[in-house]
């Protein structure tokens, strides 16, 4: 399971307030999806969105929508109701209870998380994810996808102890 921030990470909000995939992120969930690795959310919005993940995403969906100007549509189906977002105010990220709540959601499958901010990607290392910090000089934009689907076959490892940087 991929989970990935989408400010700056997915999509980028350009000066004029439009919206449009980060370079290479349209590929990147394309090549996600033809291997069957599921993907998910977990993003900050205000917890007043909603009283539930999914009215959250909702709102959140036309809020992108309202400003998307990428020739290519937002991957939303991708994502499902794997879009985990704050219930109060102390569940924004940097907190960790969002990774929890996915991770737990996820069940048995390795977790990895992909963000550009290295605040967030520590968190995620530090509840059990496989964090990889996206979008900087001199590495590739995201994990590779072939390495993704060799976690899997991989011993799942404590909490905490897989590190992808």
């Amino acid at each position: 399971m991929v989970y990935f921030d989408l400010g700056e990470t997915l999509v980028h909000t350009a000066e004029d307030e439009s919206v449009r995939y980060m370079p290479g992120a349209a590929e990147h969930l394309r090549a996600l999806r033809a291997r069957h690795i599921p993907v998910g959310l977990i993003t900050n919005v205000p917890p007043s969105w909603g009283a539930t993940d999914a009215a959250r995403a909702a709102k959140l969906k036309e809020v992108i929508d309202k400003d998307w100007a990428d020739t290519r549509p937002f991957a939303w189906s991708d994502f499902g109701d794997r879009i985990f977002t704050p219930r109060t105010e102390a569940e924004r990220k940097p907190a960790p209870a969002l990774w929890e709540r996915a991770k737990k959601a996820a069940g048995h499958c390795r977790v990895v998380y992909q963000a550009e901010t290295p605040d967030e990607v520590q968190v995620g290392r530090s509840v059990g994810y496989v964090s990889y910090q996206a979008a900087r000089p001199h590495w590739p934009a995201y994990l590779p996808v072939r390495l993704i689907a060799a976690l899997a076959h991989l011993p799942y490892p404590n909490a905490g102890s897989a590190r992808v940087s």
